[in-house]
């Protein structure tokens, strides 16, 4: 039955609109069939019901709640959706590829907020990949809901499952479907011409009309059935592959088990046997005949050279393969800056989903900007500043249902805490009853910690950042310094005040009306700037901390391994574990170029935690390998600001499970370590990469059909300052289908260990900046050596699937 508030939104039956909406919309018909039959979904009633469409109430506020269309698309991996009325025009398609999660109920911020007057069973969000918003819909009915939600749960459960050759020829079957403009299931030359920009490749007309002619057996002017086969296989051939497979299996061009070992042995897999041969044809071989021989056919190759295992990213380390029984202070961990945030500092919106979104890249610290609010109720925001607030409590309700969804691993809460002593306690009531035995309350042991616990020992446990009592603090900084330099030291420990430098300036700079943007060469301009000021500063210090507010006992009991300090300078005295200083980027930079042999040091005692410079208006991150450098574990980055940054970060924790923990090198987590990030020896390694090709990139513009990429491929090192580099290929006229390069681009490294690999591929333009098309970033220690396929990422780190670099790598060490 219709919920009673669907039948007062509409004068009319649901059911009679959508009947016009699907005279429009189309049905399931033999192209969405041939998709459905290739996922093995042909028969499938909840996924035949999404090929039909449905009508849902898409909600934004209890306002704006608009009746939209949604159908799944003949290719199965697209859901197009319209207005109710087709006037003015609006079609709109977003990818199964870009779904993050899909939940039923009112299991969103905005259904929660908004979605009361609909049954809770109607109810369903979708979440997306990158920095789109949810979509937050309700069904006629709950049967309709549940449909699409199990639909969705087996189409992209079989997205996933596909293997690359397969989403390659679903893909270019859906473009196919496209270009048949008049369904005749027949190609003439014209709509194959159109194909071909849709793919995004410019093909001279002659060799067009060759290649044409060619595969027209039937001389009809129209390619039909094998005819249309044979024009895809030709236009899908990878001249390059086949040299390479040729080079191995000779000329009978068919690879033995001992010719395929060979070939492993020459990629750099030195432990491959002949048994794991032979498990890759039983694998990758898709002609059973071969396979019963233990022979490779060029399909196979081209089968295996696509795969996870021909992937430039090793294998062994998509799972979590570290030691995760070190101390926390030995590893890197993901973590977010003003994680409440979905857009700028000044006047974008918070909301509880961008912890969720946060969780679900794998983010293990996570902050919360906590300031007192009406009716008792601590709220979350950016102070002073124009951005929106959020309730404590939510947030907190949100931390123990997605906490652990992505990693098992500790969470760290990182409280800037700005509330009064009532609203302290409040805080911490809210966070003892909601958190329950996930909080960690007490030491694991009972005993003052000699060093931090590890990952494993506190798995699913989440621990409180935050400032401790002062008659704490005093006790910890004690030290045997002579008496005169113990107060110069408790001054230079001692917490800021709560309103800081950095956001008085922000306000002062938003009274003026005037902007700020942060620009290479200005850190040490800056730091002239803090050092004069540190000079007027320093009379008003003592006033400062009387005036800096108080820690309620409640909520300083369960800051048990993370203390937070604010310090201005690196103490003399010894570390102590649970420490976490915290540092502006420009003042971590200025420790590491100043004494970063010292800082490494220090940060193998305890965590350290570095953020945004506050004058950063748009949310803007800085380069977080600087940070990794000087051994910092909690570089705290803007989630919500796409860029090179979030590649790098992404690229950092994209081993070991995704788990948002990363082992440090040996050489940043030793206590008597040598190793300064500004000075780090001779040479050690050489990396050589030939770009090969390039197979179906993304067309930019899909509003002009004539507008092809003109593409080249930049390849970045980020690591220590003197590893750091960038280099590029020469630009493709007009092709983004398969466009060729066979350029070699050779670095050296001294600190192969901390390095970052980032393919960039852009689309040239001789006026303006180059135009991005995708990238993938990866620590050089697991890029695999040999011919390897690049699976592409867009700049919300949605795949661009089947979009591939194809490369060959050499790792020499010296």
């Amino acid at each position: 039955m219709p919920c009673s508030l669907w039948k007062s939104r509409n004068s009319r039956d649901p059911k009679s609109s959508f009947r016009i909406l699907v005279a429009h919309g189309g049905s399931p018909d033999g192209a969405g069939l041939r998709a459905l039959k290739k996922m093995d979904l042909n028969e499938d009633e909840d996924v035949l019901a999404m090929l039909k469409g449905s009508q849902f109430c898409k909600i934004r506020s209890l306002k704006w709640q608009k009746v939209r269309f949604y159908r799944l698309q003949e290719d199965c991996m697209t859901v197009w959706f319209q207005r109710r009325f087709r006037h003015p025009k609006s079609h709109h398609i977003f990818s199964l590829q870009n779904i993050e999660a899909v939940r039923q109920g009112h299991q969103s911020e905005g259904l929660r907020r908004y979605g009361g007057a609909f049954p809770s069973g109607c109810c369903l969000t979708i979440t997306f990949k990158g920095r789109r918003k949810n979509l937050d819909l309700a069904a006629v009915t709950e049967e309709e809901a549940q449909r699409w939600v199990r639909g969705l749960a087996k189409l992209r459960a079989r997205l996933d499952a596909m293997s690359q050759r397969e989403k390659l020829d679903h893909w270019i079957h859906g473009y196919l479907h496209q270009a048949d403009s008049d369904h005749d299931s027949k190609m003439s030359f014209k709509e194959i011409k159109n194909l071909l920009q849709m793919v995004n490749v410019t093909m001279d007309d002659m060799y067009a009309q060759q290649l044409f002619k060619e595969c027209d057996s039937s001389q009809n002017a129209r390619l039909e059935g094998a005819e249309i086969e044979e024009f895809l296989r030709r236009l899908l051939k990878r001249p390059e592959l086949e040299q390479i497979f040729c080079r191995y299996s000779g000329e009978d061009r068919v690879l033995s088990a001992a010719e395929l070992l060979e070939f492993l042995h020459d990629q750099g897999e030195e432990g491959a046997t002949m048994a794991h041969a032979q498990h890759l044809i039983h694998t990758y071989e898709l002609n059973e005949k071969a396979k019963q021989h233990d022979l490779m056919m060029l399909d196979g190759f081209m089968m295996y050279l696509l795969s996870p295992e021909g992937a430039i990213l090793d294998p062994t380390h998509q799972g979590v393969y570290q030691d995760m029984s070190q101390p926390l202070s030995h590893y890197f961990i993901s973590s977010s800056h003003n994680t409440y945030l979905t857009q700028s500092q000044i006047g974008g919106a918070s909301s509880t989903e961008a912890y969720v979104r946060a969780f679900a890249q794998g983010c293990r610290c996570v902050e919360l900007d906590c300031w007192d609010g009406p009716d008792g109720e601590p709220v979350i925001y950016h102070g002073h500043t124009l951005t929106s607030k959020i309730l404590f409590r939510d947030v907190i309700h949100v931390v123990r249902d997605h906490a652990f969804s992505q990693s098992p691993y500790p969470v760290i809460l990182s409280l800037e805490n700005h509330c009064g002593m009532e609203q302290q306690s409040t805080m911490a009531h809210y966070l003892r009853t909601i958190l329950g035995n996930m909080l960690v309350t007490e030491t694991l042991d009972g005993k003052i910690p000699k060093e931090l616990p590890s990952p494993e020992q506190l798995k699913g446990k989440i621990l409180v950042k935050a400032k401790k009592q002062n008659v704490h603090q005093k006790k910890e900084f004690q030290s045997d310094l002579p008496d005169e330099d113990k107060e110069s030291e408790l001054k230079l420990l001692k917490v800021k005040s709560f309103t800081k430098r950095s956001k008085s300036s922000t306000l002062k700079l938003e009274e003026s009306g005037l902007s700020y943007i942060e620009e290479e060469g200005q850190d040490e301009q800056v730091e002239e700037s803090e050092e004069e000021e540190e000079e007027t500063e320093a009379g008003n210090r003592n006033k400062e901390t009387k005036r800096s507010s108080q820690i309620s006992s409640e909520l300083s009991d369960l800051v048990i391994y993370c203390c937070a300090l604010k310090v201005e300078k690196l103490p003399r005295i010894n570390p102590q574990p649970c420490w976490v200083p915290s540092f502006t980027e420009l003042k971590a930079r200025k420790f590491i170029k100043e004494d970063g042999n010292s800082f490494v040091r220090r940060n193998t005692y305890h965590l350290c935690r570095v953020y945004p410079w506050g004058f950063k208006m748009t949310s803007a991150n800085y380069n977080p390998q600087e940070m990794w450098n000087g051994g910092c574990q909690l570089v705290a980055l803007n989630f919500q600001t796409p860029g090179y940054e979030m590649d790098l970060n992404n690229g950092r924790f994209l081993v070991n499970g995704k788990c948002g923990y990363v082992l440090k090198p040996d050489f940043l987590r030793q206590k008597d370590t040598t190793f300064d990030p500004e000075h780090p020896g001779p040479p050690q390694t050489t990396l050589i990469i030939k770009v090969l090709t390039a197979q179906q990139l993304p067309k930019l513009n899909r509003e002009k059909p004539n507008s092809i990429v003109d593409p080249l491929v930049w390849v970045e090192i980020y690591g220590v300052p003197r590893d750091c580099a960038r280099k590029n290929t020469n630009y493709v006229l007009n092709n983004g289908f398969n466009p060729y390069w066979g350029e070699t681009l050779k670095f050296t490294l001294r600190a192969p260990e901390l390095a970052l690999v980032r393919f960039v591929v852009k689309d040239y333009d001789a006026i303006s900046s180059d135009d991005f098309v995708g990238q993938f970033t990866l620590p050089l220690c697991s890029l695999k050596q040999g011919y390897r396929h690049i699976h592409l990422y867009s700049e919300d780190g949605a795949s661009l699937s089947p979009a591939t670099l194809f490369v060959h790598i050499q790792i020499k060490n010296q």
